[in-house]
């Protein structure tokens, strides 16, 4: 079936609408907040607070830089060039849950030096970075889906086999892409948010 012939594709971003046929997930099957969280250009950090009512943290897991054996099309990079290679989870500061998993692929060379010293010396979310440099940026969605956990599911207490919901999308600055992200998070998300908090400023 031609994806602009799915119910609900109308509504969707034109990014959205091209990956939708390959992506083998019904949008429709997804709750309001796990449709927000596939196809949003915003913040995903902040719309987890505004969701959860937690403040959300930077784990990081892995992180590091490559010199390219292979070009980077989405990126528009070439073998030879220095890509920066990190692993995080964003999680709850008072529950200590993974929402979401994220591997991102970082051109350095094409950001501002507050934001790559931020990315390898402090905590904070890419985005908060980007905002506080009050860079232009943009955001294209280029695929997303289901998959099965397998070694991610240590991060979210789950077995193996259960399935994350995923999407890959690139973030463009002056006119170039400066970073690849794929983020991965529960069918269940939010499902089970604590609504006791009154105030984020008390977390």
């Amino acid at each position: 079936m031609d994806s602009n012939n799915l119910p609900g594709s109308k509504l969707l971003r034109v990014d959205l609408q091209r990956s939708l046929k390959p992506s083998h997930i019904n949008l429709k099957d997804l709750t309001p907040f796990q449709r927000i969280l596939l196809t949003t250009d915003g913040m995903v950090t902040e719309i987890l607070e505004a969701y959860l009512w937690e403040r959300i943290k930077v784990t990081k897991i892995f992180q590091e830089y490559f010199i390219l054996e292979r070009s980077i099309p989405s990126l528009e990079i070439e073998r030879g060039c220095r890509i920066l290679k990190r692993k995080i989870c964003l999680s709850g500061r008072l529950s200590h849950k993974n929402h979401i998993y994220a591997e991102t692929i970082i051109v350095p060379d094409r950001l501002d030096e507050r934001i790559r010293d931020g990315l390898l010396n402090s905590n904070k979310p890419i985005g908060q970075l980007i905002l506080e440099d009050r860079l232009e940026t943009f955001r294209e969605i280029l695929d997303y889906g289901k998959e099965q956990a397998r070694d991610l599911a240590v991060y979210f207490n789950i077995k193996k086999n259960d399935f994350l919901i995923f999407r890959t999308y690139r973030v463009f600055t002056n006119s170039l892409p400066i970073m690849l992200i794929t983020e991965k998070f529960q069918k269940n998300v939010g499902r089970d948010r604590n609504t006791t908090h009154t105030s984020l400023g008390n977390l």
